[in-house]
């Protein structure tokens, strides 16, 4: 073994909340000189079999010499991780450096926790570790029985060599993450945060802390409704102040509860918590849902850090927490019946997963849910959000068989990474209809810890629409796709037939259907005002059986001789037979009428049911809606392919030498034009060479060299890219035009602009387009496409995408734009290579995403033409990243 190097402060940045494959939770974080005595006990509390396992001998105590060697380490050479549960130490992991790449690690899990996944987490976190510390690979010597240890190693996603001698299984694996490991990792994240969103939305046992004698407190109106909704598991009462609550018994604290208690409602003064946390571990509980405010809403660092101190309780317990200030959960599940909310009401059962980062909207989204007819499957409100999220949910939705259709109503993005991943996969099965408020000034609520963002809401747009999600701007439209997505089949196309007895609402829904650029299918089907409902539905049959109709727009009024309730049958019997969707503007009704339901099949409303809308705009804003996401499910995933000439490493190197010594709170550093150069050749990328003068004569030498025609531009940044000053003069086809161009620069800008100039050569003609990315703190890394030119930059008409994208991705950007017809051959003109500027954005891509240190690159001009383009001029920043939330090993955010 190398000599150790010095030792390293504590590195707090390896401490991480972590879900366990049961859906608890755990502490991982470096060992510590004062883990003595856990550690003993540790030891003392294993089995001889696990023992044996671990020193391949008895053991039955560790000498003091062992625990001081096992607790002090340098976080270099030699690195331990602990696993702990309250104050216990549940599982340990370490690593020796053998040589300067090559470390022995070791594992010892709990008898208690065997089985709960501990060890592959462990291994994920001293992996990270150690390549940040420079190690590549990892050795283990096993005995053949540990099957369970072998297994973690092979099970990792590593490519695992093993080899026996004397009967010890020798194990080596290098630890670069590869695309097995990190989707191994992904499927076990997955797993956890799905099971454990079921522990709270399943409970057996239910303890309300903090319900009191009188009526309209929070505790007891919880109280009440757990009570009215059925709730199928037992229910407990904890407050110390009374003898019995409402016909319940009433106990002191969770903990003189005799039974088993799955989940705690909180609702208890903000002060209080951290007691009733510590007596829910003492107890067992697996979740929390906290009503209780007084948090980090109050936009305190008091409340912020009580806060804090409630999630780091919780999850060092064991538990998850729903909130504070939430509103409450429901499972409408006949088999559990859950109304832990503050809602006198539940939804009725349904297929919509419902969730609100708002308490306090709570009361008005289950109103209007319950207003339109529909039900929902389960309804989270996560208040503050700190710690159960949005992502949590998706995980749980993805695969819950009682869920359809997932609505979010998001104040802010905590992790959009990890947004936009779990959406893609979510979307591709279940729709996803998303409302964002405050994104006209990417405002964040109290309460909510976000980093800042510089990304416009375009950009939040356009993620949404890279992941599937159907983004909608009212809590109107929210229900107005939800109720549609989750009742009605997804359109097969965008071709749209109106069928309806007014003349003046048909040709609402028709210019609804064009102004949205959706196809007409021929004429509006009109029957007569008073048209009987047989009539109706000779109309109807005539759309539905045309093979050119997807969707169907049905419009119906009251007439005073047709009943309604009759036109409501046949439209309900033909639709649900059809197969086609259908909405329609029935009686003006909002939602999913009675009349209009499908045969009933346990929930509200039933699968087939046609939903309405007042006006034929909003039911064809809602088809539409329903169309483009039916058009994104029909669209190939798309691959991130294998580009040939990268070399990440370069240019890892490249940055990391230009930030040595740079300050971490300085401005980003710009890169020298060379550096940049190679910078972006790493990646493929091949900028047009300039060569920079502050005299007439080295402008004439470096054009000789160049080759001519040439180009002279000033490289003053104030005056580049001006529109009111011309600061390029272009196909200089020798040394004389040359220094004529050198003087009406020098006498129009100024002796400064030819002090500091540059000399390209002539590149090909083509139509200007910019590419542009850059790594943001909240969201990550994103790239931009459009023409160039200043009245593009004006109307903003640019796309966004955000790595890792595809090579649909790409495709979808470059076409996306407003000014693609100048690419495609406008007035005339050859088309461009879009082949060519696709390749340049998936390098581009695939740069920013793997090098987070780009602070920002541009790319402006490049010059597509029929056969390739070229880079004219590039400009690149650095510095020392944040830190990107979806990166490294799983841990709770």
């Amino acid at each position: 073994m190398e000599p150790s190097q010095a030792e390293a402060p504590y590195p707090s940045h390896w401490e991480a909340d972590v879900l366990l494959k049961d859906g608890g939770t755990a502490h991982l974080r470096p060992i510590r000189p004062d883990d003595a005595d856990r550690l003993h006990a540790f030891h003392n509390a294993q089995s001889e079999e696990s023992v044996y396992f671990r020193f391949f001998a008895a053991y039955p105590r560790l000498t003091d010499r062992d625990v001081h060697r096992f607790t002090h380490v340098d976080h270099v050479d030699r690195v331990a991780f602990v696993a702990t549960i309250g104050d216990d130490i549940v599982g340990v992991v370490r690593y020796d450096r053998l040589d300067g790449s090559e470390a022995e690690v070791a594992f010892n899990i709990s008898d208690a926790h065997q089985g709960r996944g501990l060890g592959s987490v462990l291994l994920e976190h001293i992996a990270a570790a150690a390549r940040e510390r420079g190690i590549e690979r990892f050795v283990a010597e096993v005995l053949p029985a540990n099957a369970r240890m072998i297994a973690v190693f092979e099970e990792a996603g590593y490519t695992v060599r093993r080899d026996y001698d004397d009967g010890i299984v020798s194990v080596e694996f290098g630890i670069e993450p590869t695309d097995t490991s990190l989707q191994v990792a992904r499927a076990r994240e997955h797993r956890a945060e799905a099971r454990s969103i079921e522990r709270l939305l399943r409970p057996s046992g239910v303890a309300v802390i903090g319900a009191s004698r009188a009526y309209r407190t929070v505790g007891r109106t919880v109280l009440r409704n757990l009570e009215a909704a059925g709730y199928a598991g037992q229910v407990y009462v904890v407050n110390p102040g009374a003898d019995e609550v409402a016909g319940h018994q009433a106990y002191a604290s969770v903990v003189d509860i005799p039974d088993e208690v799955d989940l705690a409602i909180v609702a208890v003064p903000a002060e209080a918590v951290t007691r009733v946390v510590l007596d829910c571990a003492a107890k067992g509980v697996v979740g929390l849902i906290v009503l209780s405010v007084g948090f980090a809403e109050k936009g305190t660092e008091e409340g912020l850090e009580r806060q804090r101190e409630l999630v780091r309780l919780a999850r060092a317990n064991g538990m998850r927490v729903i909130g504070p200030g939430s509103f409450g959960v429901v499972n409408t599940d006949p088999l559990v019946r859950l109304n832990a909310s503050l809602a006198p009401v539940p939804p009725a059962t349904g297929r919509i997963g419902m969730f609100s980062q708002s308490g306090a909207l709570g009361v008005a989204i289950l109103d209007g849910a319950a207003a339109r007819g529909l039900g929902m499957s389960t309804f989270v409100s996560a208040g503050n959000r700190a710690d159960v999220s949005g992502n949590d949910l998706l995980q749980y939705w993805q695969e819950d068989p009682a869920t359809a259709a997932v609505l979010l109503y998001m104040e802010s993005i905590g992790n959009p990474r990890k947004f936009t991943r779990l959406a893609r996969r979510v979307a591709r099965r279940k729709p996803l209809v998303a409302l964002r408020t405050g994104q006209s000034s990417q405002g964040v609520p109290v309460g909510h810890t976000l980093r800042d963002s510089r990304l416009p809401r375009e950009a939040v747009s356009a993620l949404f629409r890279q992941a599937g999600v159907i983004r909608v701007d009212t809590l109107g439209q929210l229900f107005d796709v939800g109720q549609l997505v989750a009742t009605q089949p997804l359109p097969s196309g965008d071709r749209v037939a109106v069928v309806g007895n007014s003349d003046a609402l048909n040709l609402l829904a028709v210019d609804a259907v064009q102004s949205w650029r959706m196809t007409l299918a021929g004429r509006p089907r009109s029957v007569r005002p008073e048209a009987t409902a047989e009539e109706f539905a000779a109309a109807l049959a005539g759309v539905f059986a045309d093979p050119q109709v997807d969707s169907v727009v049905a419009v119906f009024i009251p007439p005073l001789v047709t009943p309604g309730q009759d036109v409501a049958k046949v439209l309900g019997e033909l639709a649900q037979a059809s197969g086609k969707t259908v909405v329609s503007t029935f009686l003006g009704i909002r939602g999913v009428p009675e009349q209009l339901r499908a045969t009933p099949d346990g929930t509200m409303p039933p699968r087939g049911s046609v939903p309405s809308y007042p006006t034929p705009e909003e039911a064809v804003r809602a088809l539409v809606a329903a169309s483009r996401y039916a058009a994104w499910r029909r669209r190939p995933q798309g691959t991130v392919p294998d580009l040939p000439h990268l070399d990440c490493e370069a240019a890892r190197a490249l940055v990391e030498e230009r930030l040595a010594g740079h300050p971490e709170d300085a401005p980003p550093l710009r890169l020298s034009y060379a550096d940049a150069e190679d910078l972006l050749r790493a990646y493929g990328v091949e900028v047009e060479p300039s060569v920079f003068v502050s005299t007439v004569g080295e402008a004439v030498t470096a054009a000789r060299e160049l080759g001519y025609p040439v180009v002279l531009k000033t490289a003053v940044p104030g005056l580049r890219n001006r529109p009111d000053l011309s600061d390029v003069r272009l196909d200089l086809g020798d040394a004389t035009a040359l220094v004529r161009a050198w003087t009406e620069l020098r006498l129009t800008l100024g002796e400064e602009a030819v002090r500091d100039a540059m000399v390209q050569r002539m590149a090909p003609t083509g139509v200007p387009v910019v590419v542009t990315a850059l790594e943001d703190a909240l969201f990550g890394p994103v790239v931009t496409f459009g023409v160039g030119g200043v009245a593009t930059e004006v109307l903003g008409d640019r796309s966004y995408r955000f790595p890792p994208v595809t090579d649909v991705d790409v495709a979808d950007m470059v076409r996306s734009i407003r000014a693609l017809p100048l690419l495609t051959g406008y007035r005339g003109a050859d088309p461009v290579d879009l082949g060519a500027i696709e390749e340049l954005l998936l390098r581009v891509a695939r740069l920013v995403d793997d090098v987070p240190e780009v602070h920002e690159l541009v790319l402006d001009p490049v010059l597509a033409g029929p056969t390739g383009l070229t880079v004219v001029r590039a400009a690149v920043w650095v510095s020392r990243p944040s830190g990107r939330e979806d990166a490294g090993p799983r841990r709770l955010e």
